[in-house]
């Protein structure tokens, strides 16, 4: 039988450089996104936050500014909460993600976060064990 020492020192996932685009240059080189897997733990408040009761009970999951969400909590670099880039794009960080990115940019972006976090599978699953927590 196995001892605890795997749990215990678990390997950990490291963040990610992302080419999300070659739009963005400094000094003739492409500057990457640094991206962070996103926990379980994190991703539950998010799934909590973007789910709505109407007014006859019925949950609706708002699964878009969830990924939109999801997605700039993830991004390290750049600081998506820099005062220069919130007055160039907008205040909050998904208003800046969704100012600052072409659509198949962002699409790129989103893909490997949920990638990196292991949500490359079908997430459904762990909506519905929320909603009946």
């Amino acid at each position: 039988m196995s001892s605890l020492k795997a749990f215990l020192n678990p390997v950990q996932v490291e963040n990610k450089e992302v080419m999300v685009s070659n739009r963005f240059m400094e000094e003739g080189k492409v500057i990457p996104f640094i991206i962070r897997p996103i926990t379980q733990k994190e991703n539950e408040q998010l799934i909590k936050k973007y789910t709505r009761k109407d007014k006859k009970g019925v949950e609706n999951f708002n699964r878009t500014e969830y990924v939109q969400a999801l997605t700039a909590c993830a991004v390290v670099f750049p600081n998506l909460n820099d005062t220069r880039l919130q007055d160039k794009y907008g205040l909050g960080e998904t208003e800046v993600l969704k100012n600052m990115l072409l659509v198949g940019e962002y699409a790129t972006l989103a893909s490997e976060v949920q990638t990196l976090s292991g949500l490359d599978t079908d997430i459904n699953e762990d909506i519905e064990e929320v909603k009946n927590e």
